[in-house]
């Protein structure tokens, strides 16, 4: 090999293995970005799915007949019909 192809081959080399090095670089700080979102999300999912558990409690405690007949019988004044007010309807 003549001294110019020697050296034109180490500066190829040189220039791969720099590329190379920033290519590493450019992955692990991209990877290391990918993963501070990921958690993020999967704290923003933990959060979200307490707030919906928290919601579920809160309309299974609204929509409870008892709660519901007392409110009605309390707050908007109703009673149950006596027999005599009830109508039966047949197709």
């Amino acid at each position: 090999m003549s001294g110019f192809m020697l050296r034109a081959l180490t500066w190829a080399l040189l220039a791969v293995t720099l590329l190379s090095a920033i290519a590493v670089v450019w992955s692990r700080n991209e990877n290391r970005e990918l993963f501070i979102r990921l958690t993020r999300l999967q704290s923003q999912r933990d959060h979200l799915n307490i707030e919906y558990g928290r919601l579920e409690l809160e309309d299974a405690t609204w929509a409870d007949p008892a709660r519901v007949a007392s409110v009605a019988r309390n707050q908007l004044g109703m009673v149950n019909p006596e027999p005599a007010q009830i109508r039966m309807v047949r197709e």
